[in-house]
């Protein structure tokens, strides 16, 4: 691939064979739902967004240790942009990366990475078992019991919230938005009618 930007089949072709864990390929298209939907609340590049969403965690299944390293090395190997490698090893600012997210589609995935795990967990827990009918006040409730989804870091949802400039309950609502949008791809339809 050269000049032409990446396209959604690429990077599904790149995930999928560098992930084989049903989890982590519903958490990647979790994320896409999620960028796409804020492209669209930002009236950017929806594709672009979209991409980069499901490739973001391309090399945690085989290389944890690695984490957002492996997945440059990667890319560039299959002649990905920099702007799109950039903001892919963004997300693990502070954790796997000293790269800063620094433009709004970066400080995006950095906030709502870890998000869309709570977002999923607090879901499963309903009665629907359903991302259609939950609400930002269930997932607010949740944030607050630490031992609830312990693996979610909820200080880089704040600072990503804060690097947005805006409210953790608007970020709350915006990712279960962006997650209803894919609700049935990523197992979240639940029971709902």
């Amino acid at each position: 691939m050269t000049n032409a930007p990446p396209t959604r089949e690429d990077a599904w072709n790149l995930l999928t064979t560098y992930n084989q864990s049903d989890s982590l390929r519903k958490h990647a298209l979790a994320v896409e739902g999620v960028m796409r939907h804020f492209a669209r609340k930002y009236g950017e590049d929806e594709t672009q967004w979209g991409v980069i969403g499901l490739i973001h965690d391309l090399d945690y299944e085989q290389f944890p240790e690695q984490h957002c390293t492996k997945t440059r090395a990667i890319l560039e190997e299959n002649g990905w942009p920099e702007d799109y490698i950039r903001a892919v090893v963004s997300h693990g600012y502070g954790i796997c990366s000293d790269v800063e997210p620094r433009s709004t589609l970066e400080k995006v995935l950095f906030a709502v990475d870890e998000l869309t795990g709570l977002v999923a967990t607090t879901a499963l827990v309903r009665p629907s078992k359903s991302v259609m009918d939950l609400k930002p006040k269930s997932v607010k409730k949740k944030w607050k019991d630490k031992r609830f989804a312990a693996g979610v870091d909820r200080s880089i949802i704040e600072k990503g919230a804060a690097m947005l400039g805006v409210e953790l309950s608007e970020l709350i609502s915006d990712t279960i938005a962006g997650m209803q949008a894919v609700a049935d791809t990523i197992g979240l339809k639940g029971q709902t009618s």
